[in-house]
């Protein structure tokens, strides 16, 4: 038996550090902002260094003057998505926790973005509809991390503050291959496979999902744009 398959999990995580080290490697402020969140105790499950590479090149590729963050966690994936925005650009970023939040707002302030990067406290569901109300969007790419029973209505949410031309990207989409399971007991499952099913059914939108393997074990994410 070769080693890949004896030990698939190291195997995986082995890559991710050569891809990493070669093109994405950490810096002070994303390596401050990752002590920070676990002597806070937050739990680790930020993005992986080359999934936050891809949010910023993402980004970048997509021109993003504004981006909307659901899910903010310690900041880490917010401040490669800041980081792509140009001097005059806006981030907001959505955090039920405060105390993730004030985590958050300290590493991006460490990280000098403190001036594009907002954090906003509350469940997302309740300060959505305040964005849309002081007129925030619309927003030119759209990051949904947040508990994954509420992601449908997540994505509604983001289609009504995009714009045709827009990008949303969902994360944790594949949860270990449970997303097959039509049967599925956890909410967060169940919430993930009825995303899919409005995203695959909305003319607005063109899509696709892909696996990841990885630091972060098996899952994947959507990526989709808003085409009216």
């Amino acid at each position: 038996m070769t080693q890949n398959a004896q030990e698939p999990q190291a195997r995986w995580s082995a890559v991710d550090a050569y891809l990493t080290d070669l093109l994405a490697p950490a810096d002070d402020a994303l390596t401050a902002a990752l002590a920070a969140s676990d002597e806070a105790g937050l739990p680790q499950i930020a993005v992986a260094p080359n999934q936050g590479k891809l949010l910023h090149l993402l980004a970048r590729v997509q021109g993003a003057r504004t981006i909307l963050e659901i899910g903010t966690l310690g900041g880490y994936s917010s401040i490669w998505l800041a980081r792509a925005l140009p001097a005059d650009g806006r981030l907001i970023s959505l955090e039920y926790d405060p105390a993730h939040a004030e985590v958050a707002r300290l590493n991006l302030a460490r990280a000098g973005l403190g001036a594009v990067a907002e954090v906003r406290t509350g469940a997302a569901l309740d300060t959505l509809p305040k964005l849309e109300a002081e007129g925030a969007g619309p927003f030119d790419l759209v990051f949904v991390d947040a508990d994954k029973k509420n992601n449908p209505r997540y994505v509604e949410w983001a289609l009504r503050l995009t714009r045709p031309g827009s990008v949303i990207v969902v994360d944790n989409v594949v949860r270990g291959g449970t997303v097959l399971d039509e049967e599925a007991a956890d909410e967060a499952t169940r919430g993930t496979r009825a995303m899919f099913d409005l995203v695959a059914r909305d003319p607005r939108l063109d899509a696709t999902a892909f696996q990841t393997v990885g630091v972060k074990g098996h899952d994947g994410m959507l990526v989709a744009r808003v085409v009216s």
